[in-house]
């Protein structure tokens, strides 16, 4: 049976596109967004108190390192600082979740496309929760060198919002 709350978000956009919806997080619909605030000013506007925006890059050119900020360590509940390899950070993802995550990844890369997709987590040591994934990819000329974005937990997806 699939999950119906929430329910997922499956958009890819072009990159010419990357400033309405990648730095304004497309958190909520076009009509909320204000044409000048950065992410911290409609996260803060738009989501809970207390929940946390986190940011990560895949570095592709360096066999898929991954950078993450310490509110996206939280979010998997890992410790902070930790080295994951990318197919460790993947694992964590519900099946389902993840072979949508890694299609979408695919055209991202392919298309040089962003995206934004919601997806089930099993996070190391914390209950399953829905985590809203934002990604962009960043070219250097025609090649598609990075991945970056934004993480958080969907509010009211049933887990923690730290």
């Amino acid at each position: 049976m699939k999950p119906t709350h929430p329910l997922p978000v499956h958009h890819s956009w072009p990159l010419y596109e990357r400033d309405r919806f990648f730095e304004l997080g497309q958190l909520h619909h076009g009509d909320t967004l204000d044409p000048i605030p950065d992410v911290v000013d409609v996260a803060a506007r738009l989501l809970p108190v207390r929940a946390r925006i986190g940011q990560w890059e895949c570095d592709l050119a360096d066999n898929n390192r991954l950078s993450w900020s310490d509110e996206v360590y939280d979010i998997f509940g890992i410790p902070r600082r930790a080295i994951v390899a990318r197919e460790e950070a993947a694992a964590l993802y519900a099946e389902g979740s993840r072979a949508a995550m890694e299609k979408l990844r695919a055209y991202a890369i392919r298309h040089r496309r962003g995206f934004t997709l919601d997806v089930e987590i099993k996070p190391a040591q914390a209950p399953r929760r829905w985590m809203r994934l934002i990604a962009a990819p960043v070219c250097v000329g025609d090649e598609v060198v990075r991945l970056q974005g934004l993480k958080f937990i969907v509010p009211g997806s049933g887990g923690p919002e730290f």
